[in-house]
This record gives C-alpha cells, structure tokens and sequence, in this order.
C-alpha cells in the first residue's frame, strides 16, 4: 500500500538521522534546510517534489539525513507520533476538516477534535523541521515553519486550463469533473489556511519563491527551486 510505503520512508529518514546525530554528537550538528510546499492543485506539485528531492540529495553534506518528502505519509506520522487511532486516516485531510467532522469526531465517535489534530499536524511539522532535510508538502507547513531559520517556503500555481488538463490526464475526468475537483480542492486549502491559521494561501508575502509552471517545466522548477535553496543556505550542502 502506499500510505505504507510512505510511512516506511518517514521511518527511515528519522532513524537515519538519529545515527546520524549520534555519530556527530561532538561535533556542532548543522540542520539541514526545512522546505515546505504550497500549490494549487494540478500545479505539478508531486512531480517538481520527486525530481528536488533527486537534486538536493547529490548536494547532501554526509552529517545529514537523506531528503525526504512529507505529504501523504505526514498523516501517518502524526497518527503514529501521538497513538491516534489509524482509522483516522481516512479522514484526515487538508480538504476534509470542517466543523462537523470537529463535531462528529469528539461526540460521536469519542475522537479527537479537528482542533486538536491540527495542534499535533504543527507539532510534528516542527520536528520534522527541526531535523532538516525535509520537504513538507501543505497543511499550513509554511506557516508552522515561518520562525524557523532553516526554512524556505514555495508556491506553485498554474493558469486554470493547464490544471483542469492535468487533473484529466491523471484522474481520467471530463472538463466538468477535472473543473469541480480543482475548484473544490483549491477551496478547500484554502479554508484550512484560513480557519486554522488566519493567512491567506494566495498572499505573495509569506512564500519565498512562487512558481507559475506554465512558463517552466517541472524538471525546470525543481532546479529553480534547488538553486535559490542552496543560494540561501550555502553552507548546508555540499557546493
């Protein structure tokens, strides 16, 4: 299964870095840069990821751990850091907190609140951050990490008809589907950034780097991305 897959890799990448610091234990440990991820849906987001993990990885310095992407598998983690039930994460999801899953999670089924879930969603996100090394894809990540002095936050957006036609090929939608799914989706971020956080998901001031990938293929805004990560933190890679 993926999720599992995914969760394995968190694992790896919080084991390794343990041995890691405690390899280096007298040595002054360096973290290694936090980058989160912010993006409309159908902007490229997994592919730009995958291919900026590949890039960053041959510029690791060897006291640090591997890149590792959190999205899918931060869930798992956050159920896993705090033994929440893993039924949980079917539910758990930027797009469906509301407050009558708030509702329905704490008085029906005896679960904890939306609220609270977010608290431990920030509280993971933190140490990840504080590892470094890691990409953090969503749930208001650039705005848990916004103190950090290892962080760089990212946007990537695209024109509407380049999303609809991505969704279409991925999902196999008609236009009216690939339309209602990006406008739901991107809603839905939205919401989450707003109700939890009060910040805008489209305000310039709080990313870094914003990416149209209209003008740019992924592969391109990858190297975007690594070049102005390794031009702000230069003596965390290997250059």
């Amino acid at each position: 299964m993926l999720i599992s897959g995914a969760l394995e890799k968190a694992r790896l990448y919080i084991e390794t870095h343990s041995k890691e610091k405690e390899l280096n234990k007298k040595e002054k440990f360096e973290k290694g840069p936090c980058i989160t991820i912010s993006r409309e849906t159908g902007a490229g987001a997994e592919e730009i990821t995958d291919k900026l993990v590949e890039i960053l990885q041959k510029y690791r310095k060897e006291n640090q751990p591997d890149w590792t992407i959190f999205d899918k598998n931060l869930i798992e983690k956050v159920i896993e850091d705090h033994h929440l039930p893993k039924t949980l994460s079917e539910v758990f999801d930027e797009k469906k907190y509301s407050s009558i899953l708030s509702f329905a999670s704490e008085v029906l089924v005896g679960q904890p609140s939306v609220q609270t879930l977010v608290h431990k969603t920030t509280q993971t996100i933190l140490s990840l951050a504080e590892l470094g090394n890691v990409i953090i894809v969503g749930r208001g990540g650039n705005i848990v990490t916004a103190d950090l002095s290892n962080s760089f936050h990212v946007r990537l957006v695209a024109p509407l008809e380049d999303r609809i036609n991505r969704v279409k090929e991925v999902y196999g939608y008609d236009t009216k589907q690939a339309t209602d799914f990006l406008k739901k989706d991107d809603q839905a971020r939205k919401n989450y950034l707003s109700t939890y956080f009060h910040k805008q998901i489209d305000d310039p001031l709080i990313y870094h780097l914003t990416i149209n990938t209209h003008h740019f293929s992924y592969d391109h805004a990858a190297e975007l991305i690594a070049d102005a990560v390794m031009t702000k933190f230069p003596k965390r890679f290997n250059i």
